[in-house]
Formats: structure tokens, C-alpha cells, sequence
């Protein structure tokens, strides 16, 4: 059976995020992978869905999924899927969690989709065809400085003295209007897209985590990359989105603290 790739997308993002507003109104029933990172019955439930939909419209694609119930195939189109990102924020209760579906060929990026149930807000985007908000066409800010910016990050659950972005999070935090931290890298890039943020950086993310998130912001007229100024690759090391007009400031900042010693005190 075969569908448009957006159509499909947001059918199916839509029919998971019914899922999760089922499951958000019931104690959270925790598992964990290691230590902290923690999973619901809502990512299992969303993620069968998911896939279950996605195989029947497009049973040659690879589905590559979070919690590991996608498959492999020989086609070049993948699916990306994150069933619940922001899964540490679901599991409190507090609702800025969403469901991230994104479609590449041979690596490039065709359609996503990222939606938050809670709030019904749907992100989308279609190579070529620009983003929208519950279908109205979204752009990146117009805010062209570092000082005046609203930025974003994100922290991993886990080994969180290994990683380096609270030396980021405190430079940028005194550089610029506020940077937020939200739990939820899909949520985020989409509203560097929606223009609510300006800019977003964080660092291990996975190519589930951003892949809808990276198309959005690139129909909706702004820029990703990686802080040596290369394109980002999905599943790279570090991501830096912005609205376009403060992205090499921001990069140069990045620049500045990455070529620090560690170690050495936090001074500007």
C-alpha cells in the first residue's frame, strides 16, 4: 500500500501521539536502559505503532527506531523514529515531549515530522516544499545578533560529567538573551524552525533525535551544521541549528570554549 511520504508520516505521528495522551494520563510504568535513561510503556506502544504503520504503507523501507523494534532492508530509504522524545519529561508529567518521524534516501533528508500530542502541535516539512505548523508555512527568526538571541541545548541522562556542554551552556547562557533547556531535541529544532528559538546546540545525538528536527529548520530558512562549519551529518557528534543570520557568531563562540583547556576555570 502505497502513501505520500509526508501524508504518512503525519498519519502516523498523529495516530502515536494519541497513544501517548492515553498513557500520559496514567503513572508512568518505568523501565530503565543502564542507570538512568530511563523508558515508559508509552515509547514501546508508541513504537509499535509506528512501525506497524510505516511497514504496511512501505514494506522494503528500513525502519531505524529507538527502541529497537525497527528492521533493516536493502531498500535506500530509511525511516528515522523517535516514538517519545522527551521521555524523562513524560514520566514526570511535565508535557513538552513529542513524536519524531523523518524519511532519507540514501542519506538526504525527504520528510518529517515532529508533533507534540499535548499541545496538538504539528511540525512538517517536505523537501523543497517548505515547513508548516498545523499547516500554516512557519520561518526561522529574524534576529541577527548573538546578544539578543534565545538559544537551546540539551543534556544527556547519562554520564553527564564526561560531557562538556556545561562550559557551553554558561558561556552562551552570559552571551546571549537566555538559553533554554527543554528535554526535547525534536521539540527544539522545530521551534528554531517555528522561529520561537534562534539557535540550538547539543552534542551525541542520535540520527532519530534530529532528523525531522534538521529538515524543518532547512525549509523554514535557516542553517545546520557542526561548529567546524561542515555540513551535520545525522548521528554526528555535535549540532549547532540557527536561524542562519547568527550562525557563524555562534560558531565562532563554540569555537572559542571547544579550544580551551577543560579543565581551566570558566572565564570569559
Amino acid at each position: 500500500m502505497k502513501k505520500d511520504y509526508l501524508e504518512a508520516a503525519i498519519e502516523t505521528a498523529q495516530e502515536a501521539g494519541k497513544i501517548l495522551c492515553e498513557e500520559f494520563d496514567h503513572p508512568a510504568q518505568i523501565t530503565y536502559k543502564g542507570d538512568v535513561d530511563l523508558v515508559t510503556q508509552a515509547d514501546k506502544r508508541s513504537e509499535q505503532a509506528i512501525v506497524a504503520r510505516l511497514t504496511k504503507y512501505f514494506p522494503e523501507h528500513s525502519i531505524a527506531a529507538e527502541e529497537g523494534t525497527g528492521h533493516e532492508s536493502d531498500s535506500e530509504f530509511r525511516w528515522h523514529v523517535d516514538p517519545l522524545d522527551g521521555t524523562t519529561n513524560f514520566a514526570h508529567g511535565y508535557p513538552c515531549f513529542s513524536v519524531s518521524i523523518a524519511l532519507a534516501q540514501r542519506g538526504a533528508l525527504l520528510a518529517g515530522v515532529v508533533y507534540n500530542p499535548f499541545y496538538d502541535e504539528l511540525f512538517a516539512a517536505a523537501r523543497g516544499a517548505g515547513a508548516t505548523l498545523n499547516g500554516k508555512r512557519i520561518f526561522v527568526s529574524k534576529v541577527d545578533t548573538l546578544a539578543t538571541s534565545l538559544l537551546c541545548t540539551g543534556f544527556p541522562v547519562h554520564k553527564r560529567q564526561a560531557n562538556p556542554n556545561i562550559h557551553y551552556y554558561w558561556d552562551f547562557t552570559l552571551r546571549s538573551h537566555g538559553v533554554r533547556r527543554d528535554g526535547s531535541a525534536a521539540l527544539d529544532l522545530a521551534s528554531v524552525a517555528a522561529g520561537r528559538f534562534d539557535g540550538f546546540w547539543e552534542f551525541g545525538l542520535k540520527p532519530w533525535d534530529t532528523a525531522a528536527g534538521v529538515l524543518l529548520i532547512e525549509e523554514a530558512g535557516g542553517r545546520v551544521g557542526d561548529f567546524s562549519g561542515q555540513p551535520y551529518q545525522l548521528g554526528g557528534p555535535v549540532i549547532l541549528a540557527t536561524n542562519g543570520l547568527i550562525h557563524e557568531e555562534v560558531r565562532g563562540v563554540a569555537l572559542e570554549i571547544s579550544q580551551r583547556d577543560p579543565a581551566a576555570p570558566l572565564r570569559r
